[in-house]
């Protein structure tokens, strides 16, 4: 099988949804599960939600090449994806499903090539983006901001990605994804 698929999107465009629907529909799929040094959250368990590293546990697994794509958020929160999660998933006869930021996508797209295809998932427009966003009362303004400003950035790269997917209506884009992934999944 040996294949990965790759959702990227702003924050709050659905990518996280569509993922979760992937893996509850597909069973040829099994999610890859990020690294980061942020501290753990209530009810998060180490392997599942991420694996918990400390900064130095992280800076020495990058100095020893281990990550196909890393991001440091601010000096010493970083987050990544480990090469060992594609072995230790294609290990288990299945294909690879990353939830990765636009950046970490198209990267871990060129080390693959065509094994990998890359999606960008998202919104109709900024301005429903910023709905989505405040609908979900996470952020403050502040931190709002900063997201709608990463997002104007991030959908500079939609070109650069395999398929470009709007989220408009939900239950339209699950199935619309569902038949993509299966389809890449047969090739």
């Amino acid at each position: 099988m040996n294949k990965l698929v790759i959702f990227s999107a702003p924050s709050g465009s659905g990518k996280t949804t569509v993922v979760r629907h992937l893996l509850e529909t597909n069973s040829d799929l099994q999610f890859s599960v990020s690294a980061t040094t942020r501290a753990k959250r209530p009810g998060e368990v180490d392997g599942r939600d991420y694996y918990f590293l400390t900064s130095d546990e992280f800076e020495t697994r990058l100095a020893n090449d281990e990550f196909l794509e890393h991001e440091q958020v601010y000096p010493g929160l970083y987050y990544g994806t480990l090469k060992s999660e594609v072995d230790r998933i294609w290990a288990n006869g299945k294909s690879v499903i990353f939830d990765v930021d636009v950046v970490g996508g198209l990267n871990i797209k060129k080390i693959y090539g065509k094994k990998a295809l890359a999606v960008f998932l998202r919104p109709p427009s900024i301005d429903e983006l910023k709905l989505r966003l405040e609908k979900r009362e996470t952020e403050g303004e502040h931190e709002l901001q900063q997201r709608i400003g990463k997002a104007s950035d991030e959908l500079k790269y939609e070109k650069q990605f395999d398929i470009v997917l709007i989220n408009n209506i939900l239950a339209h884009t699950l199935k619309e994804t569902e038949s993509i992934v299966k389809y890449f999944l047969a090739l």
